[in-house]
């Protein structure tokens, strides 16, 4: 790993370098769409001051360094990627995702309790919440013996980079770099932790899909949810967005640098497989990651997928 990310851990992402290598290789080929903006908010051209300077904003990760950017308009979508659509990328390229080829993916522990144990394959020391589980991918997201028939307006997960990079292809679309995305989860306010205020339970309910209870053996799901929501949950922000903050982690197009200020840096010291990712999931709690704010960022290798990561596209305006 790189310079810039070596010395960073990631209590929110498991690697796949931790456990074990790719087994299978991809086929298949990629066509591209006619781009078509249903679904997808336009967002205004403005200027926006990423990162955060609230007391649990997280140095190491690069959060605390404030930058001034300046945004065209673009598009977003204003849902992540469903099971369903992820589908109907898989039914006209043939796609194999990266799970698929390496033949497993992370699964977290309280929803591998049916896994057969000569199924799991490895736990990573850091993080044993995580079980590397055979045949576990987006169809069958907690092994080979779940289905996502019931799940098909929820997130597609066990994503990497690369399998979201290749949808956005596929849709005549982009991932949305860093600054696109923090400003569009903001709505354009300032200075907010989240995408609907400051108070995590303003209004005195829930506004996201994130853990209740004692991480990581205890969910009380008092938001509604163990694992992931429906994509149209909750009240959308100023923008009109969903679920920018719980239920999926979402990749960026943005390489991974903790210090972001730097404009000019020297490409031998990143390590550009490691990719930037945002928003928090079902799985972040206060008590081990509040990574579900707006500014907060952690990365993860471009090939790595887990049971919590999906994505959401950009576009720019025709």
């Amino acid at each position: 790993m790189s310079k810039s990310s070596s010395h960073l851990k990631s209590c929110c992402a498991v690697s796949r370098n931790l456990v074990a290598p790719k087994t299978e290789t991809r086929v298949g080929a990629e066509h591209s769409t006619v781009f078509n903006p249903a679904r997808m908010a336009v967002i205004p051209a403005g200027e926006y001051l990423l990162g955060s300077s609230f007391a649990e904003s997280s140095e190491e990760d690069g959060e605390t360094v404030r930058r001034q950017v300046k945004l065209d308009s673009f598009y977003i979508d204003r849902f992540a990627v469903t099971n369903e659509q992820f589908a109907s990328f898989i039914a006209e390229t043939g796609y194999i995702t990266d799970a698929e080829q390496y033949g497993w993916s992370f699964v977290f522990h309280l929803f591998a309790d049916s896994v057969p144990r000569e199924e799991i394959i490895g736990v990573p020391e850091s993080t044993p919440w995580w079980f590397g589980v055979q045949g576990a991918q987006w169809r069958h997201p907690e092994g080979g013996n779940s289905t996502i028939t019931d799940r098909l307006n929820h997130p597609v997960v066990h994503m990497s980079w690369n399998d979201a990079n290749a949808y956005a292809k596929w849709a005549g679309k982009r991932l949305p770099t860093e600054a696109e995305w923090e400003y569009a989860a903001s709505g354009g306010i300032p200075d907010i932790r989240y995408p609907w205020g400051n108070e995590l339970h303003q209004g005195e309910k829930h506004h996201c899909n994130i853990w209740q209870g004692e991480f990581p053996e205890i969910n009380s799901a008092e938001d509604g949810f163990r694992g992931t929501a429906p994509v149209d949950s909750y009240e959308p922000n100023e923008f009109g967005l969903y679920n920018m903050a719980g239920n999926v982690w979402e990749w960026s197009a943005d390489t991974f640098v903790a210090n972001r200020n730097v404009q000019d840096q020297d490409p031998s010291l990143t390590d550009h497989s490691v990719k930037l990712i945002k928003g928090g999931s079902y799985l972040c709690h206060s008590s081990y990651c509040s990574r579900y704010r707006i500014s907060a960022r952690t990365f993860n290798t471009a090939d790595s997928s887990t049971g919590h990561m999906g994505f959401r596209c950009a576009a720019d305006p025709s």
